[in-house]
């Protein structure tokens, strides 16, 4: 069981998204995969995944090429049992070229909170290291730390 469980309400779709962005930002493949069942299947870009494993298997590559990773994640809108998400992040290559990705995600869980689809359309963009926006230090984004909206992205 994965808490907050649907239905959601507003506070609690704001806060699957914010532990999401939390576990998201550790770059602990294996903690993310826990958050979706074992068949879960996603879309990321033009990759088709299916299962815990391949999660792992994606996101171990994922967070080998992208550096200095920083995710926000901000709720878009929500029902029962689906969440609609958009997210930047910021990663360095092993170049040393900065970029920032934006995106949307749709998920949609299970009773017990787990998520069983999620699809993500993703962007991204270089930008000089000058133009980074995430820069907080640590793992997980400070509270008072700007939402993508403050940041106008």
């Amino acid at each position: 069981m994965r808490t907050p469980l649907p239905p959601f309400s507003p506070e609690t779709a704001a806060q699957k998204v914010r532990l999401a962005e939390d576990a998201w930002n550790t770059k602990d493949a294996v903690k993310v995969a826990g958050a979706y069942t074992f068949d879960c299947r996603w879309r990321n870009r033009a990759e088709f995944i299916e299962g815990r494993a391949q999660i792992v298997s994606f996101l171990t590559r994922k967070w080998n090429k992208e550096l200095n990773y920083k995710l926000v994640k901000e709720l878009w809108a929500f029902n029962e049992n689906r969440i609609a998400v958009r997210f930047a992040y910021e990663y360095e290559n092993d170049s040393g070229q900065w970029y920032r990705a934006y995106g949307n995600e749709n998920w949609q869980f299970n009773l017990d909170g787990l998520m069983e689809k999620r699809i993500a359309s993703i962007n991204e963009h270089p930008i000089s290291e000058s133009d980074r926006k995430f820069t907080w230090d640590g793992e997980r984004r400070p509270d008072d730390f700007p939402t993508l909206s403050e940041l106008e992205l």
